[in-house]
């Protein structure tokens, strides 16, 4: 497995840990206008499907009612997936930074909604904030994010990457 394997599926692990801390709280509000917290993880479970398990003939077995469910057997789909090799070889594979990135960010949403431990690891924002286009119009045309929040100073890794992203770091809990 390459390093963009390994870190796809350590930020899947991270954001299975927001997934555990919403237990009963799949209604509240999340940073994404369009979402409430389930809607956070819908979001996830489909891009994975649409982009990398569905076209590797992968079809996970997810109850409907039990989100936390869901996502377990999403994991293990991707996890084998990366682990036969089969997700590498795939015609979807030069997406896999962008999808980390998209996992790292609803990481984020997820935990803010639901009051969780919303730290995300430096590193892995340093590496996609420096991975960003300069062109910040480019971001906004793809419709997947709005234009970048201003915040005070350059902020830590983390504060910069949402901000670039157009997240507002500083958005409240919906507690």
């Amino acid at each position: 497995m390459d390093d963009f394997a390994l870190r796809h599926l350590a930020v899947c692990r991270r954001f299975g840990d927001a997934v555990a801390a919403a237990d009963g709280n799949w209604q509240r509000r999340s940073p994404c206008e369009e979402w409430d917290a389930r809607g956070v993880l819908e979001h996830v479970i489909g891009f994975h499907d649409v982009l990398l398990l569905r076209p590797l003939g992968l079809k996970p077995e997810r109850p409907r009612d039990d989100p936390q469910a869901r996502w377990r057997a999403t994991y293990a789909a991707l996890a084998a997936a990366f682990d036969s090799g089969r997700a590498v070889r795939s015609d979807a594979y030069p997406l896999l930074p962008n999808l980390t990135r998209d996992v790292l960010v609803h990481t984020w949403d997820l935990a803010r909604a639901v009051g969780a431990d919303d730290r995300l690891d430096p590193g892995w924002c340093e590496s996609f904030c420096a991975g960003l286009p300069p062109d910040h119009d480019a971001l906004i045309a793809s419709g997947m994010f709005s234009a970048p929040v201003a915040v005070s100073g350059e902020g830590d890794p983390q504060v910069r990457l949402l901000a670039l992203l157009g997240r507002n770091p500083f958005w409240p809990n919906a507690l």
